[in-house]
This record gives structure tokens, sequence and C-alpha cells, in this order.
């Protein structure tokens, strides 16, 4: 039976703090990265995170805190990577420490720039890291709720199945209920476009489309969701799975969702630079957009929900004109 180890979070996010909190609810010993010295040490004097879910209170003595990521490379053996794709390279190229030997899982929903691929494409094709030692974990699930222990269901993929029940059962408990899958970049793909999807419900929200269209718009966005994980890697899945299906939905409708949030006020009329400093929380649908339009130039899959969302943050077209046309599209 493969057993996880030593295992540490390496982000300082809201879900990292709420990934964080399920391992610690099992294993009582964490390691966990924090980019800045200075928000560590908050940490430690406030006994939790000082920016991100300050209700969840930690057990310090259970938290082995470093801003030395080679640190934790080299004394971990399972690394849960949960920074903001856009930054993730840049914590990366600080590591020296070979990642071949670790169970590297990402908890990272986002593509990585300038590379156009998912998480666990770029630490294998990269970082050399084996496709049976790289993990990922699917929603759906929001920070804010793990923090209140509202029950949550998390899917964990590896084509290999015994390491990913080995993690799924790290995070199991009383509020989380867990079930594996083989299916990481299926996993991976879907979390990036669930969040572009969500953008597209909040323009719609922002711009007065009730409840009765956002209904078709996120059965539309199931289809085209299907549509590209067929193409760029066809196995047999269940969409309506919670990994697929369920984040996509919690995603699309949830107060707490930022992807929601962003597009909503992109449809109020606000710029894309006004939106993002007013939310001061990190939107990973904004870069997937533009990754996923330029990764889809290869694959010339029908998105036009896809196309929409990229036409109006990138290309500056009215989201009025622009959602007519899609809705034009829909039946």
């Amino acid at each position: 039976m493969f057993d996880c180890g030593k295992i540490a979070v390496i982000g300082g996010g809201s879900w990292a703090t709420a990934i964080a909190k399920i391992i610690l609810d099992s294993t009582h010993q964490l390691g966990w990265y924090m980019r800045r010295d200075d928000r560590i040490a908050d940490f430690k004097r406030m006994g939790h995170n000082p920016a991100y879910l300050t209700s969840v209170h930690f057990n310090l003595n259970e938290i082995e805190f470093t801003s030395d990521i080679n640190k934790i490379a080299e004394e971990y053996d399972t690394l849960v990577f949960v920074t903001p794709s856009p930054y993730m390279k840049n914590h990366l190229k600080k590591l020296k420490v070979r990642l071949r030997e670790k169970f590297v899982i990402t908890a990272i929903k986002g593509i990585v720039p300038d590379e156009n691929l998912c998480c666990s494409e770029y630490f294998h094709e990269v970082l050399d890291v084996p496709t049976d030692n790289l993990a990922c974990i699917g929603g759906p699930s929001h920070a804010e709720e793990v923090a209140l222990e509202r029950l949550t269901y998390l899917t964990v993929g590896c084509s290999d199945l015994e390491k990913a029940q080995a993690f799924a059962d790290v995070l199991a408990n009383r509020y989380v209920k867990t079930k594996v899958s083989d299916d990481v970049i299926g996993i991976e793909y879907a979390s990036v476009l669930k969040n572009v999807y969500a953008i597209a419900g909040g323009i719609c929200s922002g711009l007065k489309y009730g409840d009765n269209f956002h209904a078709v718009l996120m059965s539309n966005a199931l289809q085209e969701m299907s549509r590209f994980l067929e193409s760029i890697h066809p196995i047999e899945r269940r969409m309506e799975d919670s990994a697929y299906m369920g984040d996509l939905l919690v995603t699309g409708y949830s107060n707490f969702s930022r992807n929601r949030t962003f597009g909503t006020m992109i449809g109020k009329g606000y710029s894309v630079k006004s939106a993002q400093i007013e939310m001061e929380m990190i939107a990973e649908g904004y870069f997937g957009t533009k990754c996923m339009k330029e990764i889809n130039q290869h694959m010339h899959v029908n998105m036009p929900i896809l196309d929409a969302v990229y036409n109006i943050l990138y290309e500056r077209i009215s989201p009025q004109v622009e959602i007519k046309l899609l809705t034009d599209s829909f039946r």
C-alpha cells in the first residue's frame, strides 16, 4: 500500500489554506511553504493565515513553515502545489531539488502561461516527474466552505489509482468525501474551463440576463467542455461526475466564485484592470481564457463561449454585442 509520507503544501492563498486545514485534520503534521517571511511571521503571531480564511485557526506545533522551497522539496515526500498558475514558474525557478522521486499533486486550477500546458503536463515535460507520480485535486469546492466545514466532495486524479486512493484517504474526513480517477488531464482542463465559463456567467449576470438564460449557458458550457476534453484526451468519462459538471456548476453559480464575480464586474462596465484591482484576488479564468484560446488554435474545437469571453477580455469587444451573438447561437 502506497504511503504519502511527509506532506507539504506550497502556496499561501485561500485554497492552500483550506487544503492545509484538511490535511492537518488527518495527519497533524505539515510542511508549509510561503514565499513571504513577513506573512509567515504574522501567521505564527496570530495563529491563522493573516490574509486568507482568517477564521481558520491552526495548531502551530503541527506546522513547519519555511520560505525556502528547496528545504520543503528536500525534506517532504508529497508536495501539494497550490500557487496561482501565473506565478508557478517563478516559484519553480528557485528549485534545485529534483522532483522525480516525489509525489507531486497539483491543486492549481489554471494553465502555465507561455507554456500553454496544464500543471501536470508541465511537471512531466519540463521537470521530468513520471506520470504515475503526478496527481491533481478536482472540485467542486470553495475554500470558504471548507473553512466552514460544510460538506465537500473532492476527486483525486492519478494514473496510479493506488497513489490516488492513498492521498484521497488523507483528505477524507467528516466534512470531506473523496473519490479517485485516472483522468488527470481531463480534470485539470475541466477546472480551467469552468473558470472561463464562470466569467461568462458573471458577464451575463452583469448584463441583467436571468436564471433561465444562465441555465442554458451552463448547459452549453458543459457540452463545450466535453468536446474539448474528448479532443485533447479521448477516454471514456462521465461528464455528469462532480469533477466536471459539479465543478462547473459551483463555479458558475456560487457567490464565493471569484471568476463569476470578476465576470459580473465586466458585464457591469468595469475594465479588466479596474475589476482586477477592486477584487484584490486573482481570477484564474482571466489568464486561463487566453491560454485556452491559444491551445484551441491548434485543436480547432468548436468553443463559442470561450471565444466570446476571449473577445470581451482581450479584444475589448462590447459585452452586450458579444453575448447577443452568443445567445443567437444557443438552442
